[in-house]
């Protein structure tokens, strides 16, 4: 099964990819945890990516695009992944989808998490106390809420287009969500829970 995962930063992708893609058996790819990585380990491509992501931007297409297109194309992922952070613009839609057509394959579902904006600012606000982010002030969160609703939205349009999309509400406790996410696949036809 190959899965993306979408929904504001806060929504509790992160947490679902996991549980979700151990359910599925396929690797949970997260552009973000790659990001942090590379930041971490302060690589060229990490100290050029920090520079966007303390100021609440999405990194560049191009540096996005090549560790996507390699990463999908690990052993691990041959028979399906989910991706969680990918893609984030229409221009990445097009790309991905170029990465399936090389490996004959196509995208089977795309969920999108919906939750209350006042209550993301809470949980990132919470997530950076606790996590020591200092990427995560109230006005970097706020303004990737507003990126994400400029420049992601748009490709809700296009999935649901396509019809593969499907909405769950991302309230509540992290079981609730993930039943939800598999009542709204099995709905779907997508997978079996």
């Amino acid at each position: 099964m190959r899965l993306i995962l979408m929904g504001p930063p806060g929504a509790g992708k992160g947490t679902q990819a996991k549980v979700i893609a151990g359910r599925l058996g396929v690797p949970a790819i997260s552009t973000g945890d790659i990001f942090r990585a590379n930041v971490s380990q302060q690589t060229p491509l990490g100290v050029e990516a920090k520079r966007y992501m303390d100021a609440g931007e999405y990194v560049p297409d191009t540096i996005t695009n090549g560790m996507v297109r390699d990463r999908i194309a690990e052993d691990d992922a041959r028979q399906g992944f989910l991706l969680d952070g990918y893609p984030r613009t229409v221009a990445q839609v097009e790309e991905l989808d170029a990465m399936l057509t090389e490996q004959s394959a196509s995208i089977d579902a795309v969920v999108v998490l919906t939750v209350d904006q006042d209550e993301i600012v809470q949980r990132l606000l919470k997530r950076a106390e606790t996590e020591g982010r200092a990427d995560d002030t109230e006005d970097v969160i706020r303004h990737r809420q507003d990126v994400y609703t400029e420049q992601t939205a748009p490709l809700i349009e296009v999935y649901a287009a396509r019809g593969v999309l499907t909405e769950v509400d991302g309230m509540g406790a992290v079981e609730e969500v993930t039943a939800r996410v598999f009542t709204a696949l099995e709905a779907t036809g997508a997978a079996a829970g």
